[in-house]
């Protein structure tokens, strides 16, 4: 299947879409060595159906799933029953059910590949917060599983929690992902790495761009893991897991992921230089060197000038702390600097 171009991407049009099917999804694994279930040039606008894995990671059916916290059968996609049906989840996989690979035509090992997220649409009204023993930052909390489906009202843009509590929406893709490098030829889905992955950075909702090195020709990008909202940290394992389908505009940059260790992002408002390590004081450290570099790149400054830059104007905080591999996040305001070059999105 491959895509045709056109020479200025809609804003919500997108060149290609692609469907959550049990043909163009994989459980548990991002690979460097599965067959593209689209090809696109760079630049083009892609539609990505995804699914969550609750309701999917049981023994029950979807359906049956649901049903127990009163979602009528026909408020299911078709997409997760069919994936319950006949994908089946290897043994030390990850959870997550991701869609993909996407083929980006021209890119090869040592570009960048630029991700604008255009859109991100909710497929359902409800999603699920999992949690239980063994799970998040305080794996001895809880004695036993504690399964939460949580309804939305999306014309208010609102999670409704429990009684007296609702959550803002903040629709965003947990996993945002180029294949590893062939040597690794896959990786589970669980913890993030380079090549992104499971990094729930909450600030990737309509208008913001993650940047990722790319190992393999093609880059072969993946997404999934939608959720409605998450705060930092994902303490307790899950943010409100939900289907969604982003609409992305995925572009390469010949040559501009060789000096890349980590990804990084930026929306209208904020550079983010992330870091990422099993231990999260090294992931902290990791991330003030990238925002280091980053500053004296962006602005020529000393390396001491840089330091103290980001000392004084940076906030440094815990994206990722239950998926093995931490990540954190700088956040280099754009009001900084007395010129910025001119970015896609705008309010």
């Amino acid at each position: 299947m491959t895509a045709t171009a056109t020479s200025t991407p809609p804003r919500y049009a997108p060149d290609a879409s692609l469907r959550s099917t049990p043909e163009t999804v994989i459980w548990g694994y991002i690979a460097a060595d599965r067959t593209p279930v689209l090809r696109i040039q760079s630049g083009q606008t892609v539609r990505i159906d995804t699914v969550s894995h609750q309701g999917i990671n049981t023994r029950q059916d979807p359906v049956a799933y649901f049903a127990a916290a009163g979602i009528a059968p026909e408020h299911v996609l078709q997409d997760a029953i069919d994936i319950f049906g006949k994908v089946k989840r290897a043994e030390g996989a990850g959870p997550h059910v991701i869609t993909g690979p996407v083929y980006v035509e021209g890119a090869q090992p040592g570009d960048m590949l630029e991700v604008r997220v255009l859109d991100v649409e909710f497929r359902v009204p409800y999603g699920v917060n999992s949690t239980g023993p063994g799970s998040g930052v305080l794996p001895e909390l809880l004695a036993q599983p504690a399964l939460r489906t949580i309804k939305l009202d999306l014309e208010r843009g609102v999670a409704l929690f429990c009684a007296g509590i609702e959550v803002p929406l903040a629709p965003f893709m947990g996993i945002v992902a180029v294949a590893p490098p062939p040597a690794l030829v896959r990786v589970s889905t669980k913890p993030p790495g380079a090549f992104g992955g499971n990094i729930d950075f909450r600030h990737l909702t309509a208008g913001a761009t993650l940047y990722l090195p790319v190992f393999n020709a093609g880059a072969l990008f993946y997404t999934g893991d939608g959720h409605a909202m998450q705060g930092d940290g994902e303490v307790d394992g899950t943010a409100i897991e939900i289907s969604l389908t982003p609409t992305l505009q995925l572009i390469v940059h010949p040559g501009a992921g060789t000096g890349m260790k980590w990804p990084r992002a930026e929306d209208s408002a904020n550079y983010y230089a992330m870091g990422m390590d099993t231990n999260l004081d090294t992931a902290l450290k990791n991330a003030v060197q990238q925002s280091v570099d980053f500053l004296r790149q962006r602005a020529g400054l000393s390396a001491a000038d840089a330091y103290a830059l980001a000392s004084l104007s940076a906030d440094f905080r815990v994206g990722e702390a239950v998926n093995t591999v931490k990540m954190v996040y700088g956040v280099i305001p754009k009001k900084l600097f007395a010129q910025n070059p001119g970015y896609w999105y705008r309010k």
